[in-house]
């Protein structure tokens, strides 16, 4: 039977976002219901908003997620969960089964990271960052939502990336030191240097020092000297670049430095450092090449000055949710 209790007016949400999880934690409530149906017709502005609202929240149905192992089978029984619970309940649309999804979508993601701290020696969660002393000497600067696994040998150091991005410092001994990321290796020849495991490319940058870059299905080794960067795609196509060497993992220092990179590439740095689901929608928007620095310890800060530069929306619909969407 549903929920026919009075709410109060210093409970009443009063923006579309607020009753947006007020009635997905609460769909049964009818007098909450019934008050929002009130505040709907109150205004046109009221009925525009909400209509903007669940549009957004629909979009986190629809939206390409970040790569993880058993999306899109998790995504496809979610979304078939909630059309049998949208067919039982009309009234509200369809953005509360986005945000449901949403909402569950966030828990698959902590349950993924869960298992990855089995496998690794090292992990970070959302907005850490960790420094750390390798058996070696080696210092290691972790990003957020990185994790590493180091596996020496009497003839070797070698450290596996898994995820996210690492600066190492290496310390001076005969055993080479490489680090392995996605099958692209790179070895040091006494350096600091930062790996970064991307969507679907690995990157080297070095500050000081030299470091050769192999991967597969490259023929001879990329020499990367201080300054310098690399990328590797999976494809094996290698792109190269220059760069000051103090702007080098900037996020070292709380820094995100861009200089011409699409927006999706922006958003994908900055999402380990919001405690949440990032949605970005809108293929054009995604390719917009951008140039900034942004502030690390303030995310969302972050988050608003990219799309105010591209002119896109954003919208923060709950604490842990945050959707930009442009054409």
């Amino acid at each position: 039977m549903a929920d026919r209790r009075e709410v109060a007016n210093d409970e009443m949400p009063d923006t579309a976002s607020k009753w947006l999880l007020a009635l997905a934690e609460r769909p049964d409530d009818g007098a909450l219901r019934a008050a929002f149906e009130h505040w709907h017709g109150a205004s046109a502005d009221n009925a525009r908003d909400w209509l903007e609202m669940n549009r957004t929240a629909t979009l986190l149905a629809t939206s390409v997620p970040p790569r993880e192992p058993g999306w899109a089978e998790f995504l496809r029984q979610r979304r078939a969960a909630e059309a049998r619970r949208q067919r039982r309940r009309r009234t509200i649309g369809g953005g509360l089964a986005a945000l449901a999804t949403a909402a569950c979508l966030l828990l698959f993601f902590q349950g993924s990271t869960l298992l990855l701290r089995f496998e690794a020696d090292h992990v970070t969660a959302s907005a850490e960052q960790r420094r750390l002393d390798l058996a070696d000497g080696t210092h290691v600067v972790l990003a957020p939502q990185s994790a590493i696994v180091a596996e020496y040998s009497t003839g070797e150091r070698r450290v596996k990336l898994l995820k996210g991005a690492a600066f190492f410092e290496v310390a001076n001994e005969p055993r080479p030191f490489a680090v392995e990321a996605r099958g692209v290796v790179a070895r040091d020849v006494g350096t600091a240097f930062e790996v970064r495991l991307g969507a679907d490319a690995v990157e080297v940058a070095v500050r000081d020092g030299i470091v050769d870059v192999m991967a597969p299905n490259i023929t001879r080794a990329e020499r990367l000297l201080a300054g310098q960067w690399a990328q590797v795609r999976h494809t094996g196509a290698v792109g190269r670049g220059q760069a000051p060497r103090d702007l080098v993992a900037a996020w070292t220092a709380g820094q995100l430095v861009v200089k011409n990179q699409p927006v999706s590439e922006v958003i994908d740095a900055l999402r380990p450092y919001f405690d949440g689901v990032v949605v970005l929608h809108g293929r054009k928007l995604a390719a917009e090449p951008l140039t900034g620095i942004y502030n690390l310890a303030d995310p969302v800060g972050a988050l608003r000055a990219v799309a105010r530069a591209q002119g896109a929306s954003l919208h923060q619909i709950s604490p842990w949710l945050i959707v930009v969407t442009g054409d």
